[in-house]
């Protein structure tokens, strides 16, 4: 058989387990999978002896900024950062300039193509006067439709008789939804209250965005979604108490995922009275303790949390403290370090190796339709990420990628590590150096003639 690459001696990693293989690659896409593919006529033969390699990361939450504030992160930078830690497939929306037409997916595609290192899908806004383009917008290839259930980043709230109607809009032509769920009034209420007693510090922040704002909405999305059969995903679980919201919504019928996210697994609520803005996201870290962690990676480990999503919204150290603790852009950098998260995770035994590759490739995948992503199978592309099991890594905001030039989980020690990226074949970052390779495709979403 000829090929172009040949993986030899390393270990593959599917959702289903772990096995020798060697990996045989042709024209972008996986030809097989040999017990000995020494014996293929490879063009390039890559040893990966005591090497994992697992299924290209498919990170369906970034906010790359393009083409908005650009000066917080764009698609090259961005999508280097992703290239390195082996994401492979990214799906991008911008709040700063959202996509909620077809006209406004051209624009947002021409201001992107030929500027990203990995393949990616483009996903659109859902504003509440414009619910008649979500059919022709879902038509014109868009991944998914975000929501918020709450006026936040410029964004407007849908909620109400509006959630409803943009929930079987979405329904009838089979799209996808997700949705940042944290109940408007509630938080509207706490703004107003915490302004006027003149609060402007950290703590203000669990107060504001609450657990109960964030508990509210989600059950009125899993009530709704379960109304209209809507496939939808809760954005960013924050708590163990969310997911048994979400559980109970699937037991009534509700086709509702649940999106894991780095901060909501590592980061305890009383970082932000110490950090201030560089811990301003929301919903906010809910964990007061140890035990609130473990819930939540065994939750994750438990498929309960369905995948796993940076939610990467990037700001420089400058931008978040520039001025008070209100006027601090929302986010966090997550596309540089949460893979060295999750490796460190099966290290600590949280998550075997299956679950990475399940819960950060196979089910993002499957679950927005990214067609050939996720697997490491016959006829998938060849997305491909070398792992080094037994590196030990100090992580450091010197090495982070993205236009943040920082991360919160400077200092902490991990193991595990990325040694090459093949995105389609080509190997497009090696020991977390990018090359200068800008040929990442875009992913017609599956309502459009070409992802069909």
């Amino acid at each position: 058989m000829d090929v172009d690459l040949a993986l030899i001696g390393g270990t593959v990693v599917t959702p289903e387990g772990m096995r020798r293989a060697d990996v045989l690659v042709h024209d972008g896409s996986i030809a097989d999978l040999v017990e000995d593919g020494r014996e293929a006529s490879a063009s390039r033969t890559v040893d990966a002896d005591g090497l994992l390699v697992l299924p290209g990361f498919v990170d369906t939450h970034v906010h790359l900024m393009d083409p908005g504030p650009t000066e917080r992160e764009d698609f090259p930078t961005g999508t280097a950062a992703a290239a390195a830690a082996g994401v492979t497939t990214i799906v991008d929306h911008t709040h700063a300039a959202p996509v909620r037409t077809p006209e406004e997916l051209r624009e947002k595609l021409e201001a992107v193509r030929g500027r990203s290192h990995v393949d990616f899908g483009l996903a659109a806004h859902v504003w509440p006067d414009r619910l008649d383009a979500i059919a022709p917008t879902w038509a014109a290839g868009v991944t998914f439709f975000k929501i918020f259930t709450c006026a936040t980043h410029g964004v407007p709230a849908v909620e109400g008789d509006d959630l409803r109607e943009t929930f079987v809009r979405i329904s009838a032509v089979g799209g996808r939804c997700l949705v940042h769920a944290e109940d408007d009034a509630l938080t509207r209420e706490a703004e107003a209250a915490l302004r006027g007693a003149g609060r402007t510090d950290g703590g203000l922040l669990p107060e504001w965005r609450s657990p109960n704002a964030e508990r509210t909405a989600v059950e009125a999305v899993g009530d709704l979604a379960a109304d209209t059969g809507v496939a939808a995903t809760i954005a960013h679980v924050s708590s163990p108490e969310v997911a048994e919201l979400i559980e109970r919504a699937r037991a009534r019928g509700a086709d509702l995922a649940a999106e894991a996210c780095p901060q909501y697994l590592t980061l305890l609520e009383s970082d932000v009275h110490e950090h201030g803005a560089l811990r301003k996201f929301t919903p906010p870290a809910r964990a007061r303790d140890a035990a609130h962690l473990d819930a939540m990676w065994q939750l994750l480990a438990d498929g309960v949390l369905t995948h796993v999503a940076t939610d990467h919204a990037p700001a420089t150290r400058e931008q978040k403290l520039a001025g008070d603790f209100w006027e601090a852009p929302f986010g966090l950098p997550g596309l540089d370090t949460t893979s060295r998260i999750l490796f460190d995770a099966v290290a600590t035994g949280r998550l075997g190796w299956h679950d990475v590759a399940r819960r950060y490739a196979d089910v993002p995948a499957r679950r927005y339709g990214l067609q050939g992503k996720g697997r490491i199978e016959a006829g998938a592309d060849a997305d491909l990420v070398l792992v080094d099991p037994e590196a030990t890594v100090t992580i450091r905001d010197a090495d982070v990628r993205s236009k943040a030039g920082w991360t919160p989980y400077s200092g902490r020690v991990t193991k595990g590590d990325t040694v090459a990226t093949f995105l389609r074949g080509r190997e497009i970052a090696r020991d977390r150096r990018p090359g200068d390779d800008l040929r990442g495709r875009l992913l017609p979403g599956p309502g459009s003639a070409a992802g069909r």
